[in-house]
């Protein structure tokens, strides 16, 4: 005698639906700031001359600003919102720890590992944007973008 397999129900297939267009979103978003970072940075410091930490800041601002944006509107648009500076407050803030990891990343491949060549630095880096990714996809969703009222 053969058993069945359980099947999926409908609510499990359109759970996993939506994880995996919010998954999608969410990496697309990664994308749009990561090239508004670097291209605002490159465009600062070569027209308008300005200091490497000012080439940095600005952009990284304005791209954490567009995120957030794209972020609360399109890719959890499902989610709760109660509209108070709250959820951007705690956005900024995930933001800064999600950097954070970015940075040790990188500074524990170049420091710790003693690999100061250009495919360390890139790799370590995109290790650091990786973990950083994925710490941010977690902790929006647990804190920022939380499930809509049932």
């Amino acid at each position: 005698m053969q058993r069945s397999r359980p099947v999926k129900t409908v609510g499990s297939a359109q759970a996993y639906r939506t994880f995996l267009s919010e998954l999608l979103s969410f990496g697309f978003v990664g994308v749009v700031g990561t090239l508004i970072m670097i291209l605002g940075a490159n465009l600062m410091r070569a027209l308008l001359g300005g200091s490497p930490v000012t080439s940095v800041v600005v952009p990284t601002v304005v791209s954490t600003l567009a995120s957030y944006l794209l972020n609360r509107f399109w890719v959890f648009r499902h989610r709760d919102s109660n509209g108070s500076g709250r959820e951007v407050a705690i956005f900024f803030a995930l933001n800064g720890v999600g950097l954070l990891i970015q940075v040790l990343c990188t500074g524990f491949t170049y420091y710790t590992l003693g690999l100061h060549g250009g495919v360390a630095y890139n790799a370590g880096l995109l290790a650091g944007v990786a973990f950083g990714a994925a710490f941010r996809y977690w902790s929006y969703k647990k804190w920022v973008f939380t499930p809509a009222a049932a």
